[in-house]
């Protein structure tokens, strides 16, 4: 058995302007990766390497040269998967300066390995017997976007919702956080905002103060990333539960995981396999969050389905009751097909009947 590497592009077109405090996003170019035997080829895994504009670390002019030469250099090894570990091989084939490679290679291969079926982990969700409770997402826009997509999130039964600050008028995002309050009380709506590191040191702290007023559940990377001391006091003061998201990004090895958590030791933090480099990068970050009494949920970071797909079957693998921030990839006119299926804020793998 010898396991041929390859990828195509795949342009993936949102079905709205997507606001961030980065920016807004109209499209996202992704790249589907298959690993198959050269002799059975009709059985392939599949991996996605779709690295985030401005924010990962391998968001790189060459980034499809990068992916060639590995696959290259895969293909020129003519490795054999039997009795090999998955993580030995991302290992040796991917450099850890190249994350959203590293979480695609490492998901082909176990794609492959469980017989190419997109069954990457057997758990209740993968089995269509549990769902996962998810979070509501509401994009910055206009008012009137956001508050409709507020009231649709509420429509559809979400008990949580995660709503994008930093990029507008600050008061009028404050108002529809207050909007919410007056008709619903934390007890039946939990929110969270996620200032995606908008905030400068000067101002976070008043500014959460601000946001406290309303009830919320926890700020996502009030500040920008690479201040560690910084948000550690910030931390320490604030009104308001801090997550790490960005902050995360780049540390690839335990022990400058353990040191960052030690250092800030914030009350959650936010896991993107994408952007951290993986599965097995991400199970490490989990075992020393845990260690340190520190809870978390896991993010996607606009995959396709087939990365979606992937890192809910991921999260499955944990007990974790937190509303995690996951979807079906309801985001883009252009996506794969996909059993993964929202109800009342809950989100299900329906197996399809072969």
């Amino acid at each position: 058995m010898s396991l041929l590497l390859s990828f195509a592009p795949h342009t993936l077109r949102f079905k709205f302007e997507a606001g961030t405090s980065r920016g807004v996003l109209t499209s996202k170019i992704t790249y589907v990766l298959t690993v198959r035997d050269i002799d059975y080829p009709e059985v392939y895994g599949v991996g996605e390497a779709g690295p985030l504009k401005g924010l990962s670390m391998d968001d790189i002019p060459e980034f499809e040269k990068v992916l060639s030469d590995i696959a290259r250099e895969f293909n020129r090894l003519k490795l054999e998967i039997t009795g090999c570990e998955v993580d030995e091989l991302v290992n040796r084939l991917v450099p850890s300066r190249y994350p959203s490679i590293r979480f695609a290679v490492e998901a082909a291969l176990i794609d492959f390995k469980n017989g190419g079926r997109r069954i990457y982990f057997d758990n209740p969700f993968t089995r269509g017997e549990q769902p996962i409770k998810i979070n509501g997402l509401i994009w910055m826009g206009q008012p009137e976007f956001m508050e409709e997509q507020i009231e649709r999130k509420l429509a559809e039964g979400y008990t949580t919702l995660k709503m994008k600050v930093g990029a507008l008028d600050f008061d009028q995002e404050c108002r529809l956080l207050q909007g919410i309050r007056k008709r619903f009380s934390s007890d039946q709506i939990t929110l969270r905002v996620d200032a995606n590191g908008a905030f400068t040191l000067e101002e976070a702290l008043s500014k959460l103060k601000r946001l406290a007023e309303y009830d919320i559940h926890s700020i996502e990377q009030p500040i920008r990333q690479g201040q560690p001391e910084k948000m550690a006091t910030l931390v320490e003061q604030s009104p308001l539960a801090i997550a790490l998201d960005e902050e995360l990004i780049g540390h690839m090895h335990r022990q400058a995981m353990q040191e960052l958590l030690e250092t800030i030791r914030p009350p959650y933090i936010i896991l993107k396999p994408t952007l951290l480099g993986g599965f097995s990068i991400t199970r490490q970050w989990i075992e020393i969050a845990e260690s340190l009494g520190i809870r978390w949920w896991m993010t996607s970071a606009l995959e396709s389905n087939f990365g979606l797909n992937a890192i809910a079957q991921f999260t499955g693998c944990f007990d974790n009751s937190l509303p995690q921030g996951l979807g079906t990839g309801q985001l883009y006119h252009n996506n794969f097909p996909s059993d993964l299926q929202i109800e009342k804020g809950a989100l299900w793998k329906r197996p399809i009947e072969s």
